[in-house]
């Protein structure tokens, strides 16, 4: 906090939701007279994505969600002339239904360890003092000033730093290798863009603590001896790049960026190069591609992109999240980042939560956590004490684990034993209400319509998959499809051109393993366990029912009519099966059949 401001409001998980909220906070502060003693600063990300606006009232630590321009009043009287909290405004714990003020309390921040997030929705993102002030360039002096090229690339393997893109390839051995390249011209490039449905951690960060990664790439570029790099980010990104191109003007602007950086002799800047938002324009090779200006297809890996990348000139690529790590290694110490995680997964990870869970955003933990720990003790558990079903991992390409898994700690290693991946941290809860397959369907279909098309295997064995698939939750499967689809899934895995064919047929692979009694259900009993397969479901009211008309008035069709306090009933030949009555209705008086 700036030492002038009594206190700052940092406000955070604007996104349209309220964007009447920043100007009525600084105009309540202007009319009250406390404008210097007072600052409003509008923060990036902090992750508490389904709580949004939220407000963090610094040095008190006081937190409110839910924020809105009506609200704003009150709080300025109550919380910075009065010195009292607004309750109401304060976040419910869901298991306990207690209400928690400050910020440090809450679970879902208290157990997580910030390294990639640690400024994030704590400073100014548009603002390169502030970032100064936190600690930032201080590695970038140290390496320039004290290290050479090769301690950089010892301390970095020595901290076990691996890429937080998907691959998970150690980043000292990928600078290492970029260094000892043969070539005048070498580049490094930030992987900015994101493709998985319901990730968006790296867009959080690029937003909310551009600086971090943008140092993280000068030091990268130092360490392998590059002198031009390259940000890539989908175009949609607007506030990421926006953010991201005030950070690169302003280290411009203190000689951060470009020649002679620090009196140090090296020279070295950065250009944004924006593409489409694709899936298969994170892969590496599809994403150098882009930045050539070419389509975003990737190519076989037999030469590496540190030797021939961008330009056939050696090129390393690094994701946000590994580059932003980078300073923090450098100025606490390798043994310090080594001691966090596990024996080969070292570090913390970002995970975003999605689904049916309490606490939807954006969490950073150790590996190595268990999913029991990441889904109830920090995800608030599964909403309307449902039960839970599954964890999917990996984004569309991941895997799905079972209740029996929720103890098994989250790393590199036991993940892909399990049949899942950590990708870039897409987490998706499922419940009991959920159908998997359905699920399976959903991610089938995108991966269908991402894929580049560039070689059979994926191009031609995705559909077939969706296919056995689409025909299995219509009641038409059979149990020989199941041979078939493993068989297919195995194949298009092994025998496909890239890391994300080979990585697809994961969601189907994992649910024939720990899921299969649901594919006979659909199959076999011709019904569906999640009660969401609409060629094999009936909704009827039972005993339970309490006559309440919650769900006949939000019925599209219609379809549902009972006197109140009396039994409701379901007109069979009107109902649409769209399950609304099921997730309106509190008393568990819908049965699915």
């Amino acid at each position: 906090m700036t030492e002038q401001y009594r206190a700052d409001i940092l406000v955070s998980c604007l996104h349209d939701r309220a964007p009447d909220l920043v100007p009525a906070l600084q105009n309540e502060i202007k009319e009250r007279g406390l404008a210097g003693e007072v600052r409003v600063v509008e923060a990036g990300c902090r992750g508490f994505c389904s709580l949004g606006p939220v407000i963090l009232i610094e040095p008190e630590g006081t937190f409110y969600v839910g924020v809105q321009a009506a609200d704003v009043p009150e709080l300025v009287e109550e919380t910075l002339v009065k010195g009292r909290v607004v309750k109401r405004l304060t976040y419910r714990e869901p298991a306990t239904r207690q209400r928690i003020p400050n910020y440090a309390d809450i679970p879902f921040h208290g157990k997580q360890q910030r390294i990639v997030l640690r400024h994030c929705g704590l400073i100014d993102p548009t603002s390169i003092d502030e970032y100064i002030a936190v600690g930032g360039y201080q590695a970038l002096g140290k390496v320039l000033s004290e290290m050479t090229p090769e301690q950089l690339i010892e301390e970095v393997k020595k901290s076990g730093l691996r890429g937080r893109g998907g691959a998970g390839f150690p980043a000292g051995r990928k600078w290492e290798a970029g260094r000892k390249a043969e070539g005048d011209i070498k580049y490094v490039l930030v992987n900015g863009d994101e493709g998985d449905p319901s990730c968006f951690m790296d867009r959080a960060l690029m937003e909310a603590d551009p600086h971090s990664v943008l140092e993280g790439l000068i030091i990268a570029a130092y360490a392998v001896g590059a002198h031009h790099g390259f940000y890539y980010i989908p175009y949609e990104h607007t506030l990421s790049v926006r953010n991201t191109r005030t950070a690169i003007e302003q280290a411009r602007e203190y000689g951060l960026l470009g020649k002679d950086i620090l009196g140090s002799g090296f020279d070295f800047d950065v250009e944004i190069r924006l593409g489409a938002h694709c899936f298969v324009g994170g892969e590496s090779t599809a994403l150098m591609a882009a930045v050539e200006g070419r389509a975003s297809e990737p190519r076989s890996k037999y030469i590496h992109t540190t030797d021939k990348g961008v330009y056939d000139r050696p090129s390393c690529l690094n994701n946000v999240k590994t580059l932003s790590i980078v300073p923090e290694i450098i100025l606490r110490g390798a043994d310090w980042y080594a001691g966090i995680g596990t024996e080969k997964s070292k570090g913390t990870t970002v995970f975003s939560l999605a689904g049916k869970i309490n606490n939807v955003g954006l969490v950073e933990v150790p590996m190595g956590i268990t999913p029991r720990e990441l889904v109830f003790d920090i995800g608030g558990g599964i909403p309307k004490k449902r039960k839970f079903k599954a964890l999917q991992i990996g984004g569309p390409s991941g895997g799905f684990l079972p209740e029996s898994l929720l103890d098994m700690p989250m790393d590199y290693e036991t993940l892909d034993e399990a049949g899942a991946m950590m990708g870039t941290g897409g987490v998706i809860i499922a419940d009991d209400h959920t159908c998997l397959l359905d699920t399976v369907k959903f991610f089938l279909e995108f991966l269908q319509e991402e894929s580049c098309g560039k070689c059979g295997p994926c191009r031609e064995g995705l559909p077939q998959m969706h296919a056995i698939i689409t025909r299995i939750v219509e009641g038409k499967g059979e149990v020989a499809d199941l041979e078939t689809l493993e068989a297919l899934a195995k194949s298009i895995k092994v025998t496909s051109l890239c890391g994300l064919g080979k990585s697809a047929p994961n969601p189907v692979l994992s649910t024939l393993r720990h899921f299969r009694d649901e594919y006979l259900a659909h199959i076999e009993q011709r019904t569906c366990p999640g009660g969401v397969c609409k060629a094999l479901i009936t909704f009827t009211v039972n005993d339970n029912c309490t006559g309440c008309g919650a769900c006949v008035r939000k019925c599209p069709q219609d379809a549902i009519s009972g006197e109140l306090k009396q039994l409701h009933v379901i007109d069979q030949s009107l109902c649409i099966k769209c399950g609304v009555c099921r997730d309106t209705c509190k008393f568990d008086a819908i049965t699915v059949a």
